[in-house]
């Protein structure tokens, strides 16, 4: 069998306690698993115990079906919040954009060339401007203008194209939309956005232009899960770079979209390689 495919992820949060490692590793190994790769994080502000474990279910006793229920006393025992996730089964993102292309275009690239192992069903839109774009890459394109007096009626339509689609994952590719609670709720930790990092010190349009008149020496991008707290949810991802005197305004223009395009991708990667855990206003990503 393919190692990928038979390869399984866990991740797991607990209050922490001794033998916690041991008693997973432990469970792998009478299950005749062998473990692939393994990182633990104790907070020890919070108590709270967090690891991924990954194994190669070749020679595995308990079936694929069977492998959560298997599992499920052990967790109970440790009162834990845990996911097992497989390697083979590609996880199904829909990219949501307006009319900025740099984050998208970057996706799409290293989706076309196989970089990302996920799907795309669809990009969402509340502008026309990038279809063609979108099109090239022969996915669905769906514009949903977006007014004061029709939004929540617009994010139910959304909604209801996602459960279609069987989508796992949002991100936000510089939608300049603020989701509501009832979508936000609908995907907890499961919506990503990429934002400058000059938050909250330059609010409002052209943040790139209060930076340049304030001669800032630092520029960077913040990529995060969305929360109802507007840009405040737990940070996956992060990066700066250095500006002088000598760059203008399209200088850091130019800077600041790379870093939103990397920062985003890389948030991404963890994200769908399930390195990421949720530690209540912040995370544990595991390299």
């Amino acid at each position: 069998m393919d190692q990928k495919l038979s390869k399984v992820i866990l991740l797991l949060s607990c209050p922490d306690r001794r033998g916690l490692v041991s008693h997973i590793a432990h469970f792998i190994f009478e299950q005749g698993g062998n473990i692939l790769d393994l990182d633990e994080h104790v907070d020890t502000e919070s108590g709270m115990f967090f690891i991924r474990v990954s194994w190669s279910m070749n020679g595995f006793w308990v079936s694929a079906s069977e492998l959560e229920d298997a599992f499920r006393p052990l967790a109970k025992d440790f009162q834990a919040n845990w996911k097992i996730h497989f390697a083979s089964k590609r996880p199904r993102v829909a990219v949501f954009v307006s009319k900025y292309e740099h984050c998208l275009q970057e996706i799409l690239w290293r989706h076309k060339t196989g970089e990302f192992a996920v799907d795309i069903p669809l990009v969402i839109s509340n502008h026309q401007d990038l279809e063609a774009l979108v099109v090239q890459h022969s996915i669905p394109f769906h514009v949903y203008p977006i007014t004061p007096e029709n939004k929540m009626e617009q994010e139910q339509e959304e909604l209801a194209l996602l459960r279609e689609n069987n989508i796992d994952t949002v991100v936000l590719a510089r939608y300049m939309q603020v989701l509501s609670q009832q979508f936000v709720d609908a995907y907890p930790s499961r919506i990503i956005n990429i934002h400058h990092s000059f938050l909250p010190a330059f609010t409002g349009g052209n943040p790139y232009r209060q930076a340049f008149h304030r001669g800032v020496k630092i520029i960077g991008a913040t990529s995060h899960y969305v929360t109802e707290e507007l840009d405040q949810g737990p940070i996956i991802e992060q990066d700066i770079i250095r500006i002088s005197h000598r760059d203008t305004l399209k200088d850091l223009i130019r800077k600041g979209r790379d870093l939103e395009r990397l920062v985003l991708i890389r948030a991404i990667s963890s994200h769908i390689e399930h390195r990421v855990l949720v530690n209540g206003r912040k995370t544990i990503v595991f390299g």
